[in-house]
């Protein structure tokens, strides 16, 4: 298996499924932080704006949506029916990706880094 190079390179790595929900969220990154570079980091498609804002990363069941720990740390009480770690929080395949709130989660991120200096972890 070849390793991916691009953002596009990676979704298309996946099966159907998973493949449409990475897609999604590629999507909603870019409509909620227009200004971020798209890139991969550490082997999935990572938004910078001199730092990384944020990242996702596909799995078997689920993608992972990995902010800074105060974001996810400030939307919380939202999370409270997903499983979360350290900043992430996963999203199985097989439920409707939670897009209002992935979208405020975005732009609470941008917001934090431009207003507040706050860098990736």
């Amino acid at each position: 298996m070849v390793k991916p190079v691009t953002v596009d390179e990676y979704i298309e790595s996946f099966p159907d499924l998973a493949r449409e929900r990475l897609g999604e969220l590629r999507d909603l990154s870019r409509a909620h932080a227009p200004e971020a570079t798209e890139t991969l980091k550490w082997g999935a498609p990572a938004y910078s704006v001199e730092t990384i804002l944020f990242v996702f990363v596909g799995f078997t069941k689920h993608a992972n949506f990995v902010f800074t720990p105060s974001t996810r740390e400030a939307f919380a009480g939202e999370l409270a029916g997903f499983r979360t770690g350290k900043g992430s929080v996963q999203l199985p395949y097989a439920e409707p990706v939670p897009t209002e709130l992935l979208a405020r989660m975005i732009e609470y991120r941008v917001k934090e880094f431009e207003a507040d200096g706050i860098r990736w972890m």
